[in-house]
């Protein structure tokens, strides 16, 4: 799952304690690989971020981490917040051994160099003629180095290429269409309502325009 702040990888692990049959979870990362080094090493701790093609996953800070750190600890708030007290003083903290070791016990992760993500983009599109953006990129990256599983190995793709004309441009050589359904949505009228800065009025707007 390719994975900044946690989100999709954090529903993932719930839906697999509700009963859907996950094996294993792989959180993939970019360069600014802090997810990984923690669960390599047992140590989140903050670096500079470096931008990447994949700028929804350019982050140090990952808060719905915080979640999973929450199980991990036998759901102890106390031990949370003390971990997090520690980021905020010395920009790191080691997560206790047993809490590591249960959350390896069904994720892991890696990371997906610039030039790697690059050579997957490229490498997709010519064996399976498929674009993907950078993310999924990421994602597809991780996957090949995560090896074999018992069961099949899914790679979510969280962007569209479109989205990233630019770097999927840079890597395969060929500039991603919209969609279809969005090949006119530069040609499209723009529509604009204004409302006042208040709340009270963009309530109102809303319940207005979804009645």
């Amino acid at each position: 799952v390719p994975t900044g702040n946690f989100g999709d990888i954090y529903a993932g692990y719930v839906a697999m304690k509700m009963g859907l049959p996950i094996e294993h979870l792989v959180v993939a990362t970019n360069q600014n690989d802090i997810l990984a080094r923690t669960f390599n090493t047992g140590v989140y701790g903050l670096e500079a971020v470096v931008p990447t093609t994949s700028p929804s996953m350019d982050i140090q800070i990952s808060s719905n981490f915080e979640r999973l750190l929450f199980d991990a600890y036998g759901r102890d708030p106390a031990k949370v917040r003390n971990a997090m007290e520690s980021l905020k003083q010395s920009g790191n903290f080691t997560v206790e051994a047993d809490a590591l070791s249960r959350m390896k016990g069904f994720m892991s992760a890696q990371r997906a160099s610039e030039d790697e993500v690059k050579a997957k983009i490229r490498s997709t599109y010519q064996k399976a003629h498929m674009l993907v953006d950078p993310h999924t990129a990421v994602g597809l990256v991780a996957a090949e180095k995560t090896g074999a599983l018992h069961s099949p190995l899914v790679t979510l793709a969280t962007a569209h290429p479109a989205k990233f004309p630019d770097a999927v441009k840079a890597a395969s050589g060929i500039h991603p269409a919209l969609p279809a359904h969005m090949a006119d949505l530069f040609e499209r009228d723009e529509r604009i309502t204004q409302i006042a800065n208040d709340a009270g009025a963009v309530a109102a707007f809303m319940k207005k325009e979804i009645a």
